[in-house]
């Protein structure tokens, strides 16, 4: 390493090896923090999505094709 790439300004090469490790890793943390939350974010979104639509929404039942549906005997079980 040259000491351009010194980003914390440290003489000692053991303690800067040491701080640039714990700074990369501390940023890779940061980034991973940031994603959950995305996550996090999306998933109250659809539950207020969710809880803005009309109660017979949730209680209709399911839009599933009757072409999709699999007889016991096409499965074998008969």
């Amino acid at each position: 390493m040259t000491e351009q790439d010194d980003y914390l300004r440290t003489g000692n090469r053991n303690f800067r090896l040491t701080a640039d490790v714990t700074a990369l890793m501390l940023k890779g943390a940061g980034y991973a923090a940031l994603f959950c939350f995305a996550i996090f974010l999306i998933g109250w979104v659809f539950v207020f999505v969710a809880g803005l639509l009309p109660e017979d929404s949730k209680l209709a039942p399911d839009p599933t094709p009757t072409s999709s549906l699999v007889s016991p005997e096409a499965r074998g079980l008969a």
